[in-house]
């Protein structure tokens, strides 16, 4: 029976200098460097460090470590993929040091998997070596998580596909190589069947970036990073189709799954760094003639993040390992991946806030990172795919194989079951005086 916990003592090593690594190395950027896009800009004022970090990264082979065989990468697997993510999620610039951002991964898997040899010499090898920036535009102003409610559309005229409509929260737009867009390209048949992912350079006339957008109150309107978008009667050449035509939503279907099992362990990363921000801080501080850690309200808040944490680290390793046993996207695999993105704001809520609580006034500041973390909470709640979708799939995968009791009464009803275990076992409970006899 294969049921273990560990892990190779040569992979071991390699994330033991990964932490090392991010701590000492990766995190000082997130404190000289405060820019939305600053981790990903390509001409960005942090991109010389950036650079000489990855060189490292490459040097210990761990680079871009989501690769598959196919594209030069080493095939880890989603477990290990879990545990390097885990560590990487301490810092916003650490997955663009290890060659593993989004949206670019999810780009270069579709680019990979349904992209033509010109598609690929042209974008794909840049975009693995880090050399450029891509972006996903799926979201439109007034539909998310529901695509029959997209609006933008692609016709063909001649040998160009012409495209009108508006994308909202297509993150990184502005500093992108190129641009994978959905749009609706036969509007008579369900989404499923009428969309494509076309593909859109930097630069198309007719495309235009209205004004990007931020996460979080503290930042001026139109200095974040995802951009809103207007598409007026912008063309581009036929043989820019990702995928087959009218495919766009299986295409999209191929890049979730996996970067939502990243985002889950990135984000115990997080509250992995909450959790030593609680410790250092209840092991300082002095209040009412003792210290924080000996007050059990406050035993209780670290107790209480550290079993959280626990277990929904292990819902998302679980989930990574059905993934790589079944080597595809199965219903069980939907089904814990679903779970764990339905989970994380709420860890992420109850965690991030017991920090900020005990930090007291110096936790609501700009002066340690928990406000920043703070404001992940609504959106790992939105990014790929609302909380409500997910439990929803949840529940229906759950309900898929229920049966209906036969009779008015469940058939758990005790008296109808004791009845029944009564029956069954009649011959011990009442034996035959003749076989007594």
């Amino acid at each position: 029976m294969a049921w273990d916990f560990s892990t190779e003592p040569e992979f071991q090593q390699q994330l033991d200098w990964m932490l090392d690594f991010v701590r000492e190395e990766v995190e000082p950027l997130d404190l000289l460097f405060r820019g939305p896009a600053d981790p990903f800009d390509p001409h960005g004022p942090a991109r010389p460090i950036i650079k000489a970090l990855q060189k490292q990264v490459q040097a210990r082979d761990l680079w871009a470590a989501h690769l598959g065989p196919e594209l030069g990468g080493k095939g880890m697997g989603q477990v290990k993929l879990g545990l390097m993510n885990e560590i990487l999620g301490r810092s916003r610039f650490a997955p663009v040091v290890f060659g593993t951002q989004a949206p670019d991964t999810g780009n270069a898997e579709i680019l990979a998997r349904f992209g033509t040899e010109a598609q690929k010499a042209r974008y794909l090898q840049p975009l693995l070596d880090g050399e450029i920036v891509s972006c996903y535009s799926m979201t439109e102003p007034q539909a998310g998580a529901d695509p029959a409610q997209f609006t933008c559309r692609a016709r063909l005229d001649g040998d160009h596909w012409v495209i009108d409509g508006e994308k909202w929260f297509a993150s990184h737009a502005s500093i992108a190589e190129f641009l994978i867009v959905m749009a609706i390209t036969d509007p008579d048949v369900p989404v499923h069947e009428g969309s494509t992912m076309i593909i859109v350079p930097q630069g198309t006339p007719g495309m235009t970036v209205l004004r990007d957008t931020a996460v979080g109150p503290k930042d001026d309107i139109g200095s974040g990073v995802h951009g809103y978008l207007r598409f007026a009667d912008c063309r581009v050449p036929r043989e820019n189709a990702l995928g087959p035509v009218g495919e766009g939503f299986k295409v999209a279907q191929s890049r979730l799954g996996g970067g939502r099992i990243h985002h889950a362990m990135r984000t115990v990363g997080m509250l992995n760094r909450a959790i030593e921000m609680m410790r250092e801080r209840v092991v300082s501080r002095t209040t009412k003639g003792e210290l924080l850690a000996n007050k059990q309200m406050v035993q209780e808040k670290l107790a209480d993040s550290y079993t959280q944490v626990l277990q929904f680290r292990l819902h998302v390793l679980y989930a990574a390992w059905l993934l790589d046993r079944d080597k595809a996207y199965t219903r069980p695999v939907r089904r814990e991946i679903a779970a764990v993105k339905a989970a994380m704001p709420g860890v992420l809520k109850d965690v991030i806030y017991r920090a900020l609580h005990l930090h007291g006034s110096l936790g609501m500041s700009n002066e340690t990172p928990l406000m920043d973390m703070w404001q992940h909470v609504p959106e790992m709640g939105i990014v790929d795919g609302p909380t409500e979708v997910h439990k929803v799939a949840v529940a229906k995968d759950l309900l898929r194989d229920a049966v209906s009791s036969p009779g008015v009464f469940p058939t758990y009803h005790v008296p109808s079951a004791r009845a029944a275990a009564e029956s069954k076992y009649a011959h011990f409970l009442h034996p035959r005086k003749d076989a007594a006899e």
